[in-house]
Parts: C-alpha cells; structure tokens; sequence
C-alpha cells in the first residue's frame, strides 16, 4: 500500500530576498569611511602641532633659515671646507649681519618707532569721527565703541591662539629667547648635515620611490627659496615706493612705515593691505586728508603692479598660487595657530602644492603605456 507523498514538507526552503544597493550608495559608502580616517587624521596632526608650536615653529624658522644661508654655505664647502666649519662660518656671518641691520634700523627710527602706535592710534579716533559726525551711516559712538571693542579682543585672541591664551612679559620673552636659540642650533645641523638627512630617509623607502621622493624635496626646497627671494624683493620695492610717496607729500615717521612694510611683505596679500593702511594712517594725521588719499592711491597701483607684473616672475614656479588658494591658506592658517600660521601658511602652501605636483608627475611618468596591437 503506497503513502501519498507531501510535496510541500520536502521543497527546499527558499533563499532569503537579496536587497540589491544603488551604486552611487555604495560608492559614498566607500568613499565616507575612507574620508572619515583621514578627517581624523588630519585633524590629529593639527592638534599635536597646535600643542608642540613650542618646537614646531622654531623648526620652521630654522629651514627658512637654512634655505637662506646654504647657498653661502654650499659654496665655502666647494671650496675644500669641512661641513661644520662652513655652517658655523655663515650662520655667525648672518648673526653679525643681522646684528649690524637692526643696529642701523635702530639708529634711523629711534625716537620714531615709539610715536608710530599713537599716530595709528590718532588716525583710528580721525576716521571714527569721521564716521560718526559726516559719514553717510547711521553710526553711533557707543557703536564705534562697541566695535573698537571687539576688534581689540578678537586682535588679542588672535596673537594667542594656539597657545592657550596671551601669556605673561616673562613667559613670552623666556619662550623666544629658547626657541631662538633652538632655532640657531637647528639651522647649524641643517647646514652641516641636511643632504645626509634627507639621503637616509631617502634610502628607507622602496627602491622605484626613491627619485620621486628626492625631486619632490628638491622641489619643496626650491619652493621655500623662491618664496624667500621673493616676499624680500617685493618688500623692498613697496617699502621704498611707499616710503617715497610718503616723505614727497610731507609725511613723517616714513623710515618706521618701510620697515613695516617691508616686513609685512612675507604676508602675501594680507601683509601688504596691512602696511598700505598703516601708510594711509600715517599720513592722515602727520599730513592731512589730501596727503592720504595720494599715498592710498600709490599703495593700491604698487600692491596691483607687484601683483600682476612682478610677482610672477619673482616667485616663478616655486610660488603659483591663486590669491584665493593664498588668502583661503591664511585665514585657515591665522584661525587655527593664530599669528603663527598667518605668517608661515603660504610657504606651507607652497611647500604642499609643489610636493604634490611632482608626486602626482611621478606616478604618470610610471604608469604604463599601452601599446597598440597590430593586425
């Protein structure tokens, strides 16, 4: 006697529905957790180097400073010298020369440098008159107040971002006094033995690596010089055209506004702003209204030439940033170290973009290229 069979008790479950997931879900998927980890990283690196400016900066001021000086020392070893006595030899030379400049300087602005804070100080309360009184805004003092205010701590925050906080006389004289002596020792072993640092960390990388890690130092290096060079060509000639256009409408303290001028030039673009309205300032109240108006007109046609003209061909490869790309690396640069990074953001950029430039040359000159089959 046959048992009907249950066909239904002996089927094979069926397999569980498969969710099939958009690709352009999985491809942000992808790319998310990636760009998560170096978010992270990123943000790590900008901690810790917020937390070691102490070292971080006189590191940085030591290879401007080595860029500037291994050309002097590149030749005296040329010339049969031994590499420590060829890198004590320049970097006592500059000591001695940079003590003889700021001797001279200090000879010409003495009893100058003193009255050049209260004078942008006169010229501060003239323009807020000014606004307040004839301006075409509807401006209170207690506005201008409220602002100057603001201004003056969001100026305070600024020089001591990154460091906690502005610190007191002692603790900032006693933090540049070692990390300027830091900075000398630095440059001395940079002088003395920078090629043969860069030839083991060299060597420590696969072999295929190694000419492409030295061209991108090679290419930083010349980036960091070429920024030197330039940022001090372009200082001198605004600061001479400025101080000129000063002195010729009766202005005064025209030695203390080259300086500055000179000096903000390592600024690109912010600085000069900068020094073009402490000019104006100047001469606003040392030399009336009309007087300002001509030494504005001056800095905004030297600014636009230095610019278009000269800064081109000054910087040359080393320094082809977009003025976005440089005001963009300042602000990012002045938000999270403070001062500090204004000052170091575009050599820092430089460095960067030039590095990842001969990376990326690199890699394409490696890549394979596909040769056609013949039929």
């Amino acid at each position: 006697m046959s048992h009907p069979t249950s066909t239904s008790a002996e089927s094979p479950p069926s397999p569980p529905a498969t969710v099939e997931v958009n690709r352009t879900v999985r491809l942000v998927a992808a790319y998310s957790w990636r760009l998560a980890v170096i978010a992270a990283v990123v943000v790590g690196v900008v901690w810790l180097t917020g937390r070691l400016l102490v070292v971080v900066v006189p590191v940085a001021v030591a290879a401007l400073l080595a860029r500037a000086l291994s050309p002097l020392s590149a030749r005296l070893r040329r010339a049969g010298w031994r590499p420590g006595l060829a890198a004590v030899t320049v970097l006592a030379g500059f000591l001695v020369a940079f003590a003889a400049v700021v001797g001279a300087v200090g000879v010409a602005v003495a009893g100058e440098l003193g009255d050049l804070g209260p004078t942008l100080r006169e010229g501060l309360d003239d323009v807020e008159r000014w606004i307040v009184e004839d301006g075409p805004f509807d401006v209170s003092q207690a506005d201008v107040d409220r602002w100057r205010e603001q201004a003056g701590e969001s100026l305070s925050s600024f020089v001591g971002s990154g460091q906690g906080g502005l610190a007191s006389g002692a603790l900032v004289a006693g933090e540049v006094l070692v990390g300027g002596l830091l900075a000398l020792v630095v440059t001395f072993f940079m002088l003395k033995d920078g090629r043969r640092f860069v030839d083991g960390v060299v060597g420590k990388l696969r072999h295929d690596r190694r000419d492409v890690a030295r061209r991108s130092g090679d290419r930083a290096w010349d980036a960091v010089g070429g920024y030197l060079r330039g940022a001090a060509v372009l200082g001198v000639v605004e600061g001479i055209t400025i101080g000129l256009a000063l002195l010729l409408v009766g202005g005064s303290l025209v030695v203390p506004v080259m300086v500055v001028t000179f000096l903000a030039a390592f600024v690109p673009i912010v600085g000069a702003i900068v020094a073009g309205v402490i000019a104006v300032l100047v001469a606003l109240v040392t030399a009336g209204p009309t007087s300002a108006l001509i030494v504005a007109g001056v800095a905004i046609v030297v600014q636009q030439l230095d610019n278009d003209l000269l800064a081109p061909v000054i910087y040359g490869r080393a320094l082809q940033l977009h003025p976005l790309v440089v005001l963009l690396g300042i602000a990012a640069g002045g938000s999270l170290f403070g001062f500090v990074g204004t000052v170091f953001a575009v050599p820092v950029l430089a460095v960067a973009i030039n590095v990842v430039d001969e990376v990326r040359r690199g890699r394409s000159s490696d890549a394979p290229v596909a040769v056609p089959h013949r039929h």
